[in-house]
């Protein structure tokens, strides 16, 4: 059994027996890997904080044959973002991109574009970027490169310009008021500005974006309207991210 090494993001880990983790990772390499660390719960574990969620390691392994899970035997700590996420909004933001990653993600299937998505974006809200902006931003581009993100440009019935109208039934484009069938998830005006903008621009650039927080919401409720259909079910840590108060809101609460 060689051992292979890799470098990955940890989405999540989960206790297994008495002293072991499930760590669920999404690799460099071999894209989405499950796999068992001998001994992680034990107190001083040759583990220590490299197995915190979302952090970057260099993590060793092998496999064996038949079996679904391979066994981690080290990792190397590459990046941390632990402190980061002591701000619950980048918690639940890093949370719910670790999500979609998982469960959209097939196993062992290699994809460097979005690993890098992945590792940009974490960098961006560890720097400050704003939870809301980078939401919307990952959702954009989680999507194209699913090959999920329809032409939002012209009315699938009259093919006329949309500014604003109506996302299609099976999200896989867009009505003009005129045209819509259902009127249920809008596609707001600011939505094909904000498309360009994030085709163009880094994650890292979060504090020149020309967008309101209000903006924001209804270009996110648009975006993460498509994902949930896809998914066939609202991811958790969505709950959590929409739930969680925006800055505006918090400070409206404030005793006077």
């Amino acid at each position: 059994m060689p051992l292979e090494e890799t470098e990955a993001v940890v989405l999540k880990t989960s206790p297994c027996a008495e002293q072991d983790k499930i760590v669920v990772l999404f690799s460099r390499e071999r894209g989405v890997l499950r796999g068992v660390a001998k001994g992680a719960r034990k107190f001083g574990n040759r583990f220590g904080s490299s197995l915190e969620p979302l952090s970057i390691v260099r993590a060793f392994f092998y496999e064996k044959e038949r079996r679904e899970l391979v066994t981690i035997s080290n990792c190397d700590l590459l990046e941390s973002f632990f402190e980061a996420q002591r701000d619950p909004r980048v918690a639940n933001t890093a949370a719910f991109f670790a999500e979609l990653i998982e469960e959209f993600s097939p196993p062992l299937a290699r994809d460097e574009d979005l690993y890098r998505l992945l590792t940009t974006v974490l960098r961006a809200l560890a720097a400050g970027g704003d939870p809301a902006f980078l939401t919307a931003y990952y959702d954009v581009w989680f999507l194209r490169l699913n090959g999920l993100l329809p032409n939002l440009s012209r009315c699938r019935a009259c093919r006329k310009p949309v500014s604003a109208g109506w996302l299609a039934p099976r999200r896989d484009g867009a009505f003009c008021p005129a045209c819509a069938p259902v009127k249920k998830d809008e596609l707001p005006a600011e939505a094909a500005a904000f498309l360009a903008w994030a085709k163009k621009n880094s994650p890292l650039r979060t504090a020149e974006h020309p967008f309101t927080p209000d903006e924001l919401l209804r270009i996110r409720k648009a975006l993460e309207a498509m994902i949930v259909f896809h998914l066939e079910r609202e991811p958790k840590s969505l709950r959590f991210l929409n739930d969680a108060p925006r800055p505006a809101d918090a400070k409206r609460r404030e005793p006077v």
